[in-house]
């Protein structure tokens, strides 16, 4: 769920990227790595509060609930 938006982003950027490489014959190896990291670093700064905001819930309900883990 943390790493959806992530793989997504990225995802549509290399399909974006690939669409205009073919299209236009370019078949540079930095156009398409390029892209790609500032749209998952730009996600990632989009989506950080978000995702912090999940992992702190899920492990304060973890500790408190280790009771039951724990047998």
């Amino acid at each position: 769920m943390l790493s959806a938006p992530l793989l997504i982003s990225a995802a549509l950027v290399s399909l974006t990227v690939s669409l205009v490489q073919t299209l236009t014959g370019v078949q540079e190896q930095t156009l398409t790595a390029v892209p790609r990291l500032v749209a998952v670093f730009a996600v990632a700064m989009m989506v950080m509060p978000w995702s912090m905001h999940r992992l702190v819930s899920y492990t304060s309900r973890l500790w408190t609930d280790l009771h039951r883990y724990m047998g």
